[in-house]
């Protein structure tokens, strides 16, 4: 008898292959029987009129630290994920000395905005080791498939200790490093992450840990994942938010090389107005082919809900030179912000070469006022900057600054996108073609009061079936499942195969989409999070067993901890 068995669906089984109607069996959390199964099961669910897929998978995520106070993952298990990859950007929790976690929960809270209260009163902390927080994390039971890089600042700090964030290593720390990176991936991790990005600093506003490495050491870190079974890399330039420097190029394709593994990027941004950005991104590509690595940028298939505020930590603070002005004590930012020739120069800079991707958010007219709180800014929620100018007879940065100064900086900016036109859509449809790009980077776990990236899979399959329709159903299922599954060697997963761990979900698709993103003040400390949740998902199973039924969780918790070598295999980069 089967324990689980999906009849009468359309079955899309993460190929690009042609879907056809039929039915799935499970046994013992595998896939037994695809197609027609004439044989019995403890439960059936008639999913007549629905599409049975591979559960979606997740690679660019920071739950880390939330799957200790949350090991449902909220809200990727209800938008059908069932297998994350954490450990990203250069960021981890271990390695870690006991002296350095009120360092590293606040480097997280800066770099990933993660609650600080959530990681103090949230987390059970206590390992040192890698090991030792991957047993944490498979204490935790999940309810989905979780997978982990070893970061390099968490590495790089425990070798060096405060002198990680002040200069390089020597060569007696690199060995040192580089043995520690392999004690953690012969520990299950799954490879390594870095950052060199500039706009990445800790707790303290210095450059983190890993921006301080030399190339030597980036090097000796990358060939030593290549001694690994199953394992890849994950890597940030500054270049990743804009374009490459040609020795960013030449950076990116011979660490893949030297790893003999391929290594990610992220974020690939598509813009209309910036054309020749894909063509530079892509040549780091072609430069790591030729030297026999891989390098993959990492592009979001949708408009990610995002929110801003002058008065927490977001992208503006990322802007060139909003920076100093934005960290100061809020009174004396008020006064910077009151100033003719402050704001002449932010509106200059946030509009320079030099902003790079951030250019993005010097439309003010555009954008939309979400909560505010003095009587002086009464009945302005929803409304746009640029008509609340008019009507003022103000430009939008001088009426935008006047709203949120009378809110004391509390008032909630929603940024409307620039690249939401047709122009830059069927940029992206060019872009999820080529081989060297890869659907990813939301970000899940991290930035939880400002971005929504989770929700990701339900809204872009609900557009590609309903709304642009710029790819068909299979090739969507493909992009965040098989395709997923090939890049990171996912052992038996990505696919709906007998034989394979039965990660599956089943979903309406005439109403399979997100729910608009909200503020909910869930999280340990009562602090907020944007969230959304899933529309028309009719059930998800992992490993067999079903974790959510008509967009709700069931309570169970059957994920795994996936390690290096056991539960990936190693993928050729030529």
């Amino acid at each position: 008898m089967l324990d689980y068995l999906i009849k009468g669906a359309t079955i899309v089984d993460g190929t690009g292959d042609p879907s056809y109607v039929g039915d799935v069996g499970v046994r013992d959390g595998h896939i037994v029987a695809v197609g027609e199964v004439a044989e019995v099961a403890s439960e059936t669910l008639d999913a007549t009129g629905m599409v049975v897929a591979p559960g979606f998978i997740d690679n660019h995520t920071h739950y880390d630290a939330q799957l200790f106070w949350d090991p449902w993952l909220t809200p990727s298990n209800e938008h059908g994920v069932t297998t994350v990859l954490g450990g990203n950007c250069g960021f981890t929790l271990a390695p870690l000395r006991a002296e350095d976690a009120d360092y590293t929960r606040r480097m997280m809270q800066k770099v990933e905005g993660m609650p600080l209260e959530a990681l103090e009163t949230g987390v059970r902390w206590g390992w040192e080791t890698f090991a030792e927080y991957l047993d944490a994390v498979e204490q935790s039971d999940l309810a989905v498939n979780a997978g982990f890089l070893v970061g390099h600042c968490a590495i790089r700090r425990y070798v060096m200790g405060e002198e990680a964030t002040d200069r390089e290593a020597s060569e007696d720390e690199i060995k040192q490093i580089v043995a520690l990176l392999h004690e953690s991936i012969d520990a299950g991790g799954l490879g390594f992450s870095t950052t060199l990005s500039n706009t990445h600093s800790d707790g303290e506003g210095k450059p983190v840990a890993s921006r301080k490495a030399s190339k030597d050491e980036l090097i000796a870190l990358c060939t030593a994942v290549g001694e690994h079974e199953g394992t890849f890399i994950e890597g940030i330039v500054p270049g990743c938010l804009d374009k490459f420097s040609d020795d960013e190029i030449e950076l990116l394709a011979q660490m893949s090389a030297a790893a003999k593994r391929s290594l990610n990027w992220n974020l690939l941004t598509v813009d209309s107005r910036e054309p020749d950005r894909i063509p530079r991104q892509l040549e780091a590509s072609k430069r790591a082919r030729e030297l026999g690595g891989r390098v993959i940028g990492l592009t979001m298939p949708v408009l990610v809900p995002m929110n801003m505020s002058l008065l927490n930590f977001c992208g503006l603070w990322l802007i060139p030179g909003w920076g100093p002005i934005l960290q100061c004590p809020v009174p004396e930012r008020i006064e910077k912000l009151r100033d003719p020739a402050v704001r002449a120069e932010m509106l200059e800079r946030v509009n320079s070469k030099e902003a790079g991707v951030f250019r993005r958010l010097g439309n003010f007219g555009r954008y939309v006022l979400g909560d505010t709180y003095s009587e002086a800014n009464a009945g302005l929620k929803g409304r746009v900057v640029k008509e609340i100018a008019e009507e003022r007879g103000q430009e939008p940065f001088d009426c935008l600054l006047d709203i949120v100064i009378a809110d004391e900086l509390r008032t909630i900016l929603w940024p409307m996108p620039n690249d939401n036109d047709p122009d830059t859509w069927a940029l992206r449809e060019q872009a999820w073609a080529e081989d060297d790009i890869m659907l990813g980077g939301s970000d899940a776990g991290a930035h939880l009061d400002r971005m929504a990236g989770a929700p990701f899979p339900t809204r872009f399959l609900g557009d590609m079936i309903r709304g642009r329709k710029l790819v068909p159903l299979e090739t969507a299922v493909r992009l965040i499942t098989g395709a997923q599954a090939d890049v990171f060697g996912l052992v038996d997963r990505g696919y709906l195969r007998e034989g394979y761990h039965a990660d599956v979900v089943v979903f309406d698709p005439e109403k399979v989409a997100a729910e608009e993103a909200s503020l909910h003040f869930d999280l340990p400390g009562d602090a907020p999070r944007l969230t959304a949740g899933a529309i028309g998902v009719t059930a998800v199973l992992v490993n067999g067993v079903e974790t959510i039924r008509d967009g709700k969780a069931t309570g169970a918790r059957p994920g795994t901890v996936l390690r290096s070598g056991r539960d990936t295999v190693t993928v050729a980069t030529s």
